[in-house]
């Protein structure tokens, strides 16, 4: 499997948000969802703020691939499950990238209660 780019890491890392689509059966994508992104390590996250039944969560976890776009950069991803011992610098980059929208937004993407509906976007 390829690794991001230095540049694709900070890129979409460092873009505001994200719109992400996850594929249908037939291979076509669903319309973008915008959302916050963060990176991590050498990993590009998302995570759902209203939990594991927010369509777009849903629809990712079960296509399993899918099309990004942020920073102008356009990539094919799959969607995968983040290591166990990657959360707290997850939680670390949301913190540093968006607490300046207030805890209670904040709060919807960090600690315990996400660590299920995060997902680190691998490139294809």
């Amino acid at each position: 499997m390829p690794d991001w780019s230095e540049t694709e890491l900070h890129t979409i890392g460092d873009a505001e948000e994200l719109q992400i689509a996850s594929r249908r059966r037939d291979g076509t994508l669903r319309p973008y969802v915008t959302i916050w992104v963060v990176h991590a390590g050498e990993g590009i996250y998302v995570r759902s703020a209203y939990g594991s039944t927010n369509p777009w969560f849903r629809r990712a976890k079960a296509s399993g691939t899918g099309r990004i776009r942020a920073g102008g950069v356009e990539h094919d991803v799959t969607f995968e499950e983040a290591a166990p011992d990657a959360h707290t610098a997850i939680d670390a980059a949301f913190h540093a990238k968006y607490d300046r929208h207030g805890p209670n937004i904040v709060g919807t993407v960090v600690g315990d209660q996400v660590r299920n509906v995060t997902i680190r976007l691998d490139p294809q």
